[in-house]
């Protein structure tokens, strides 16, 4: 379970060099990819009578719509449709792709779930506060939206904007990174070997851990939904606060 992911280094200039993890961009650029495929066959063939895949993308669409209605009015909220859409569905995707298999050689780890990564998770919930700011400018001027923070309780509006990113980013990266945690454990119960007081354990645990895999792969795939609807749903409240006039 001591695995390390495979970097890589970018010179930039001087001595400051830029790292990163191979496992990251690779999981997160099969991620989006599957999306694509996702969104690509829910609208190929569009029919007045929904069936098949697109009868799905339309229950996520309605979904996502129904999140969006619940935190800011449909004026402001309906230009974030596609980008809710294509968050959630990056997530949840994101959020069950180490579920299956994991993929190790060595010591390193080249696929797993990315948002089993702080880096991944709060890399999304930057790109979230930056976007909820962003509009905030756009839709209601910089002068008003500067006045916002212009309060007696200016530091702490910082210091809750800081601690919205880590809490967004982390929330979602402690529960997927746990969940894939307890799956090696679980998995370590079938392939334990090498000591007298667990050999015993290596054939018969195989059969033993098969149960309760079963059942913590389906409460995993329950957690990611759950987390991707938490994501969702924060994402639009924080946008609504900041771009809605009423706030």
């Amino acid at each position: 379970m001591n695995h390390e992911m495979p970097l890589y280094e970018i010179p930039l200039w001087g001595d400051f060099v830029l790292y990163g993890s191979w496992t990251n961009l690779i999981t997160v650029l099969i991620a989006a990819a599957l999306v694509f495929l996702i969104a690509v066959a829910g609208t190929r063939r569009l029919v007045m009578k929904p069936t098949g895949a697109q009868n799905v993308m339309e229950m996520f669409l309605e979904f996502v719509r129904g999140i969006i209605s619940s935190t800011m009015d449909w004026k402001t909220g309906g230009r974030f449709l596609t980008f809710g859409m294509t968050l959630f569905l990056f997530i949840l995707v994101s959020n069950i792709m180490g579920l299956p298999f994991n993929v190790v050689t060595g010591h390193y780890i080249w696929f797993n779930s990315p948002t089993a990564d702080p880096y991944v998770t709060l890399a999304l919930s930057s790109l979230v506060v930056v976007l909820s700011h962003y509009y905030g400018v756009k839709m209601r001027g910089f002068g008003a939206y500067a006045k916002t923070f212009m309060t007696p309780m200016f530091i702490i509006t910082i210091i809750e904007e800081f601690a919205n990113t880590l809490t967004l980013g982390l929330r979602l990266y402690g529960n997927i990174f746990a969940g894939e945690i307890m799956i090696g454990i679980i998995l370590s119960i079938g392939i334990v070997s090498g000591t007298n007081d667990f050999q015993f354990l290596g054939p018969v645990g195989a059969i033993i851990s098969g149960i309760p895999m079963l059942i913590w792969q389906g409460f995993s795939l329950f957690i990611g939904g759950i987390q991707a609807y938490i994501f969702l749903i924060l994402t639009m409240v924080y946008i609504g606060h900041k771009a809605a006039h009423d706030h």
